[in-house]
């Protein structure tokens, strides 16, 4: 096998022969060296290891050299007592070689990782020379150092010397563990944003991503004007069984302050294992109050709400792909079909980042014949290439389902959502998902820590790869650019409908929304919903249902005159731009001649914005509405709250329960 340079590391410890050796023999070639170590091969023996290239000009005798890995051996005086040993077992043992198989340019290179004896190299070089005597010699190739190793030998030596020598002697003082931790990152940064460095202080985070399970309280945190503030108790663990409430303020944990902590430091602090006792210090509504916790085993569950919504038609939304994912959407499914005549079923996968592969085979199985293929992986390494198909029974073959996904659903989501729309099972709707066509391993590292390497592509049944990315081609500046739609190619579904690859899911309907304005966003980032939402459950001790409950005039009313009370300043994207072109028309000697044209827009846009609250009503309302119920009838709550008004829930359902229309997109 040739190699190409991976044995460079390996050219500061080289040595000439000694003068017992005849002239003709030394390897002095600069030239010859690098030709050796960037064409040579290598003969697998440990401790030394021979890399030769027989390529070069006949001669008389072979030229040879000696290494020694400075990986292994970090002091001068050990590498040259093991060069002189080796130089001395090559003299005594190299008549036992044919010089007609001895190849004409070689190194030996010392690779062990210990102070070896004499009798111990010579034994070695004999078993060299042995080798290339007998019909198993390097020509063969059975004996040849693979790339790979080539590549680990080299790169390990080359990095470790790196960091010694930064330890070493840089001027200013280091974190030996922050530098190898930002080498590592910076060095899979230039893959894909999937590979990653996990180390053990975020193994356990890692773990939440693909179990859904931890030890703590059962709480999201968000900072929020540089105060840690609970979002969202979960329902039925630590936090809610204590009566923690979104809107409070942590202060304090075991009794010390966490004040100025950053949330990931904090959210560390809460969390532990099941059983042990936390106090917590928290502020709600100007009062202090300490709760006292026991730390639990936390569940967050992979569908956080299912039901009916009009006329037979079921709603199951699907937050991740957990090891418990199936188990969950399957008791769901099972639920609605038990307890309600189903005429057709919703399945909601919008902002769902995917997880475990196997889940999404399960899940679209409930759905699909068995034995049908589900995705084919593609990778480097043959055992990645495989074909996963559906294994078991299906929960049902003809209950019309619409399948729902957004730019935020990637990964497993877009297997489900294209191997049923690939099977013409299901009617996408929504936007264009994320394009996300990457299968991830995780492989466990030294001292706890862990990598997530991509290793394969997927592929969906009828042939098409879904990643809108091409992380292997980046422009100089190291930009990566989707596929053009251009680019991409078509294939066909079961019943012949047109597909495309190389930029996601594409939806067979896809429904078109109001972005949000300025405004929304802004309210929403300020946390003045959330803050607003708080005062309203401090003041009410219950609402309707969350399909019921409104936003009243009243209550709007209520909401306006309070926002009048906080600082609330936004910048809209035009007053940016009239900012750049005010500047642009001063540098430019213009502002004078447009001057009035530009204070005009300025009093117009402002205009607009005093009356921001009267132009986006119905979406803050909506905004409102959610967030409120979610502090009564937690995350599920907010969920149905906002399915009345929901553009793509109100699509599906028009499809669903119009038998014609959803067959013919089906079959056109």
């Amino acid at each position: 096998m040739k190699s190409h340079s991976f044995w460079d590391g390996f050219f500061c410890s080289f040595v000439f022969m000694s003068e017992k050796l005849t002239p003709s023999e030394k390897l002095k070639s600069r030239k010859k060296i690098e030709l050796l170590f960037q064409h040579g091969k290598g003969i697998k023996k440990f401790p030394i290891l021979l890399v030769h290239n027989s390529e070069f000009d006949k001669k008389e005798f072979p030229e040879v050299g000696f290494s020694v890995s400075k990986r292994n051996f970090k002091l001068a005086v050990d590498r040259n007592r093991l060069k002189r040993l080796m130089r001395e077992a090559y003299r005594k043992n190299k008549s036992l070689v044919d010089l007609g198989k001895m190849p004409l340019a070689s190194m030996f290179i010392f690779i062990g990782k210990k102070q070896a004896p004499f009798d111990e190299i010579q034994s070695q070089m004999q078993k060299i020379f042995k080798t290339l005597n007998s019909s198993e010699n390097p020509t063969s190739g059975n004996s040849f150092l693979s790339k790979e190793e080539s590549i680990d030998t080299i790169a390990s030596s080359i990095f470790t010397n790196v960091f010694r020598q930064v330890n070493l002697y840089y001027v200013d003082e280091t974190e030996p563990g922050e530098l190898m931790d930002e080498a590592i990152v910076s060095m899979l940064s230039s893959l894909d944003p999937y590979t990653n460095y996990i180390p053990e202080e975020r193994v356990e985070d890692y773990k939440i991503q693909t179990t859904g399970n931890y030890g703590g309280i059962g709480a999201g945190v968000r900072s929020n004007k540089g105060q840690l503030v609970i979002t969202n108790p979960y329902e039925g663990f630590a936090a809610d069984k204590a009566g923690m409430m979104a809107g409070d303020i942590v202060k304090a944990v075991d009794g010390k302050s966490v004040v100025g902590k950053s949330t990931s430091d904090i959210s560390k602090i809460l969390k532990g294992a099941p059983g042990t006792e936390v106090k917590i210090l928290i502020e709600r509504q100007g009062e202090e109050k300490t709760l006292e916790l026991e730390r639990e085993e936390v569940q967050v569950k992979s569908v956080p709400y299912y039901g009916m919504l009009e006329n037979g038609i079921g709603y199951i939304s699907l937050d991740n792909f957990t090891n418990r994912a199936t188990k969950e959407v399957k008791a769901a499914y099972d639920d609605l079909k038990k307890n309600n005549d189903l005429k057709g079923l919703v399945f909601d996968l919008r902002g769902n980042p995917g997880g475990l592969l196997h889940e999404a085979v399960n899940i679209t199985n409930l759905f699909i014949d068995k034995n049908l293929e589900v995705v084919k992986t593609k990778g480097k390494m043959a055992e990645w290439e495989k074909t996963y198909k559906t294994l078991n029974k299906p929960e049902d073959t003809e209950l019309p389902l619409a399948v729902l996904i957004s730019r935020g659903s990637a990964s497993a989501s877009e297997i489900v959502s294209g191997t049923l729309q690939d099977y013409d099972r299901a009617v996408v709707i929504g936007k264009r998902s994320f394009g996300k066509g990457l299968v991830q391993q995780t492989r466990e590292l030294s001292y706890g820590s862990q990598i997530k390497v991509t290793i394969a592509k997927y592929y969906t049944p009828s042939g098409r790869c879904i990643q809108a990315i091409n992380y292997a081609e980046r422009a100089e500046d190291g930009s990566v650019e989707k596929i053009p739609d251009s680019l991409r190619t078509k294939f066909q579904t079961k019943n012949g409908r047109s597909v495309y690859d190389g930029g996601g899911i594409d939806p067979d309907i896809e429904v078109e929304k109001q972005a949000l304005s300025e405004a929304l966003i802004a309210l929403y980032q300020k946390m003045l919903i959330f803050d607003y939402a708080t005062k309203f459950r401090f003041e009410n001790e219950s609402i309707p249902s969350p399909s019921e409950f409104m936003i009243s005039d009243t209550e709007y009313s209520k909401f306006k005159n309070w926002l009048s009370t906080k600082e609330f300043n936004y910048k809209t994207a035009t007053e940016n731009r009239l900012k750049v072109l005010k500047e642009t028309a001063k540098k430019d000697n213009y502002y004078e001649a447009i001057e009035n044209e530009i204070i005009a827009l300025e009093e117009k846009v402002g205009k607009e914005k005093e009356e921001y609250l009267e132009n986006y009503e119905t979406e803050i309302r909506e905004l409102l509405k959610d967030e409120i119920v979610s502090r009564y009838y937690y995350s599920k709550g907010r969920i149905q709250s906002s399915l009345k008004n929901d553009p793509d829930v109100v699509k599906a359902l028009e499809i669903l329960l119009d038998s014609e229309k959803y067959n013919a997109i089906l079959n056109t």
